[in-house]
């Protein structure tokens, strides 16, 4: 009995009669929030180099650009994807005994969004105005997404 199998080659791998190939790609990045440089994922944006913050729901920016201020250039706000660990209203730094209110704690080493000065850098917070700042206190909460970036 003679076989009639068939073989198709696909990106260096032999796929016998009945296999589908699927394309090489990589995978999806979620697109970005218009206005922003952060992904749709992102509940919070912040850019570092323009010095900006966005709240961020379904995709759209529902609050900002909002003026932040992140830290020094001894003591940079990270980069990176974050998630809200914890609030406190009225935190008061143990480390620098300052007040930081409405704080919302986002990285390591207790970094933060909080209600601080837009002309003095933070130790690697990210200062906000009164205003932004409760806005962001009341609108985060723990698990969401937080994107940092340069």
């Amino acid at each position: 009995m003679k076989s009639t199998a068939t073989a198709v080659m696909v990106s260096g791998a032999l796929l016998g009669s009945g296999a589908t190939a699927l394309a090489d790609s990589a995978p999806e990045t979620p697109a970005l929030v218009p206005g922003t440089p952060c992904t749709v994922t992102a509940k919070a944006c912040v850019s570092l180099s323009k010095n900006r913050a966005w709240l961020v729901r379904d995709g759209q920016v529902y609050y900002g650009e909002a003026s932040a201020l992140g830290g020094r250039p001894d003591a940079p706000t990270p980069t990176g994807t974050f998630r809200v660990q914890w609030k406190d209203k009225d935190h008061v730094s143990g480390e620098f005994n300052a007040p930081m209110p409405n704080s919302v704690f986002f990285a390591p080493g207790g970094i933060a969004f909080h209600q601080g000065s837009l002309t003095k850098r933070s130790a690697g917070c990210v200062h906000l105005s009164k205003k932004s700042s409760e806005v962001f206190f009341n609108n985060l909460n723990p698990g969401d997404e937080v994107q940092v970036v340069a």
